[in-house]
């Protein structure tokens, strides 16, 4: 079941990548030969128009077959060959698979929200702490508390209650609360001038008060896209920033002990999939976005390897030679699966030393 469930997201990563291809590439006019679920050799193909839509033995992912698309090779439809189209339409189909990456994770992360609630900020704050022998305490604040206002004066925020505190040191003050039984109450107190090194004037812990809470049905998807986007823009500067970390380790000498390949996303998956549907899916939406970056690098073999070939022609005006373009790119698909093999490698060592699928999760990172 597992195994099961591994090979479910990763073709669905795969898939969603690959129908952007192919999409974008029929609107280009360019001629698909055959839109592959998983990885060849073909065990089924069925020719649907001019397309083949093939089933292969290896099912992880798939991928898009595109007429011409090796510019070495010499296309039978010049006219609907991808090596020939224009370089907006190129650029168009190349990054159509990295868009519908990021668009799967928005979508899995509005999921997510519209079914597990929404974070939201209620505007007060909390008593999480009460420090002994403190003006708080002597004045019956007690953990759980929602200050309301200080001297009439609303407070919404840690900033209010810390200012309005620090005006009135010394002084006198009223604080109206809600307990946790909802009940409110007054107390008064004086804000100490000189507090102890490890306690504030009043002696309590405070903090935003936090939680989760479900809007109308028909808000969530709204509310589930601008989250998912949020969501969205927060992991993929984190994956930037991990991958920039990375290479600036690698050209310092330095291997990162930390990096998993598949058969760490596959221990990963399975801890996601234990905490139930929506773990999962949320899971599957920083994957994706893992996916979308990865796929954009300028690195030969990927997306990104194409773009900078078209880049490059369209700074120095000049058409590369096919030859040497397919030689980099192959090249650089060696280079790329000789890596992945170590990876894969590493973690199977780690799989084996941790004692399975927890064990190697609690060991990423150390």
């Amino acid at each position: 079941m597992q195994v099961f469930i591994f090979i479910i997201v990763l073709s669905i990563l795969v898939l969603v990548h690959e129908l952007g291809h192919f999409v974008m590439a029929r609107r280009a006019g360019v001629w698909v030969e055959e839109f592959g679920f998983g990885i060849p050799p073909r065990l089924f193909g069925k020719k649907i128009g001019e397309t083949i839509y093939s089933i292969n033995l290896f099912p992880f992912g798939g991928f898009v077959r595109l007429h011409g698309e090796n510019p070495a090779d010499k296309a039978s439809k010049p006219k609907r060959a991808f090596s020939n189209l224009n370089k907006r339409k190129k650029t168009g189909i190349i990054i159509a698979g990295v868009v519908m990456n990021m668009l799967l994770a928005v979508l899995a992360f509005a999921v997510f929200y519209s079914f597990s609630g929404f974070p939201k900020d209620f505007k007060q704050v909390e008593v999480v702490g009460v420090a002994p022998d403190s003006p708080a305490m002597t004045s019956g604040i007690m953990e759980g508390d929602i200050v309301l206002t200080i001297n009439s004066q609303k407070v919404q925020s840690v900033n209010d209650f810390i200012t309005l505190i620090d005006k009135n040191l010394g002084s006198v003050v009223t604080i109206e609360m809600r307990d946790t039984s909802s009940q409110i109450k007054e107390v008064t107190l004086t804000p100490r001038t000189d507090p102890p090194e490890d306690q504030g004037a009043v002696g309590v812990v405070i903090a935003p008060k936090v939680g989760i809470y479900f809007p109308p049905i028909w808000q969530r998807p709204f509310l589930g896209i601008y989250f998912g986007l949020k969501d969205s823009w927060y992991w993929g500067k984190t994956i930037v920033t991990g991958i920039a970390t990375l290479f600036v380790q690698l050209f310092a000498g330095h291997v990162p002990q930390d990096i998993s390949g598949p058969v760490g996303i596959y221990a990963i998956t399975v801890q996601a999939a234990s905490y139930g549907i929506l773990a999962l899916v949320n899971f599957v939406g920083i994957l994706s976005l893992n996916l979308a970056v990865l796929n954009i690098l300028p690195l030969p073999a990927l997306d990104g390897g194409r773009l900078l070939f078209i880049g490059i022609e369209a700074l120095t005006k000049k058409k590369l030679s096919p030859k040497i373009e397919g030689w980099v790119h192959t090249v650089g698909m060696a280079v790329l699966l000789a890596i992945l093999l170590a990876v894969t490698i590493g973690d199977v060592r780690k799989l084996i030393q941790f004692g399975g699928v927890k064990g190697f999760i609690d060991s990423i990172g150390k």
